[in-house]
């Protein structure tokens, strides 16, 4: 089968692979549909090469129709219409019990003190294939993959698979009150959901900040209020001006480790970059800095009181933090992995009406064929096109 490897920094190719097949009785094989480009999946192409080698398939955000099951699997059948939850998780142990699928103990990288395993996404969590390919093995098929139904545009149930329950997580977890105002740093895919959930969950007030003029319009249509932080040379300090002098109730930080404006960073990041893999791994599991300017501003935005709530992915070691700030302000910090299958019953019935509530049939700007997915990263990376959104079709 084709599918897309990854080959080293910023290279990433489509070449042809051996076709998975069932390996464990809990397996099931699925002919991807439609796979998308997530904002973390950058992270692979530019970061966290030194966790990767040539060869590994990549992407998390998968759906299509089951072809095989293993005997373990009784609740699938070929033909069934399936996303799959970039998580791996078995449903039935401890953590998964309290529904922490993030943190299964069935799938949990223990060599590497990680969580659950994910789809294409590093030694660090498991060396998995990933979903931008044209066929999937999924692993605890008994419980990760979400039935959906037939008919209608992939992209109504691709983005359960990631970036909806992500971005419905985040503003769970920022628990805004009735009325009050959130706040959301960064409008890529995840961004733009958390917004409109907040609006949807409650929030009086929803307020995007970004540079990007394709993402901050996009925002808009949806009846979000923007923030150009362009020529902004105090974000936090213009933030609690715009919110009663006091600040957002809650904010979501959707942006992660590769923020724009983090210099130090990123100097760190380049220079680990550089360095042998072995090195590399050695030196980010114990000295790894992200870059921090936009959680800082979070934190530094949030009125007090409030709650910080981290969507985007962070991979650092010795992050330095405000803890004075934060400790007299009596911030609330929330984070983590998804726990893709926590939160889909409260997510369904917002999809499967006529209606589109969430707006998820206006959010990929790009569908294009696998076989042009280097073209399609590099675009998302550069911001190219007016890209928020790339969908893939196999």
């Amino acid at each position: 089968m084709k599918a897309l490897t990854w080959q080293g920094k910023r290279d990433v190719r489509v070449e042809e692979v051996p076709d998975p097949r069932i390996e464990e009785p809990t397996d099931a094989i699925v002919r991807i549909t439609s796979t998308a480009i997530c904002g973390s999946d950058l992270h692979l192409y530019e970061v966290l090469g030194p966790y990767l080698k040539p060869g590994d398939v990549l992407g998390h955000e998968p759906m299509g129709i089951v072809e095989e099951v293993g005997p373990g699997v009784t609740r699938l059948r070929p033909g069934d219409r399936v996303v799959i939850p970039f998580n791996i998780s078995c449903g039935s142990c401890w953590m998964c019990e309290r529904q922490l699928y993030a943190q299964c103990e069935t799938t949990q990288v223990r060599s590497e003190g990680k969580g659950a395993a994910l789809f294409g996404y590093t030694s660090m969590y498991g060396s998995v294939p990933g979903g931008q390919a044209e066929y999937l093995r999924v692993p605890q098929a008994q419980f990760g993959p979400i039935k959906v139904p037939d008919g209608g545009p992939d992209e109504r149930y691709l983005y359960l698979s990631d970036i909806l329950p992500t971005a419905w997580q985040a503003v769970r977890y920022a628990d805004t009150p009735a009325g009050g105002t959130l706040a959301i740093f960064g409008l890529g895919p995840v961004g733009q959901l958390c917004a409109r959930i907040g609006r949807h969950l409650g929030a009086a007030r929803v307020i995007g900040l970004d540079l990007v003029a394709e993402r901050l319009e996009m925002a808009r249509r949806h009846g979000i209020e923007v923030v150009d932080v362009t020529d902004l040379d105090d974000v936090p300090g213009a933030l609690i001006d715009l919110v009663d002098g006091r600040g957002p109730d809650a904010v979501i930080d959707a942006v992660g480790m590769e923020a724009h404006g983090s210099g130090p960073g990123r100097v760190a990041q380049t220079a680990t970059g550089l360095l042998p893999d072995t090195v590399a791994r050695s030196m980010m599991n114990r000295f790894g800095v992200d870059r921090l300017n936009v959680l800082h501003a979070a934190v530094r935005s949030v009125r007090r009181g409030g709650t910080v709530s981290v969507s985007g992915v962070y991979g650092g070691e010795i992050d330095p933090m405000p803890m004075i700030e934060m400790f007299d302000r009596g911030i609330q910090l929330r984070m983590g992995q998804c726990h893709v299958r926590r939160w889909v019953d409260e997510i369904m019935p917002l999809l499967s009406g006529d209606d589109d509530p969430l707006g998820v049939l206006d959010l990929r700007t790009h569908r294009v064929p696998l076989a042009r997915a280097p073209e399609a990263y590099e675009m998302f990376q550069q911001k190219r096109d007016g890209c928020v959104k790339v969908v893939l079709t196999p």
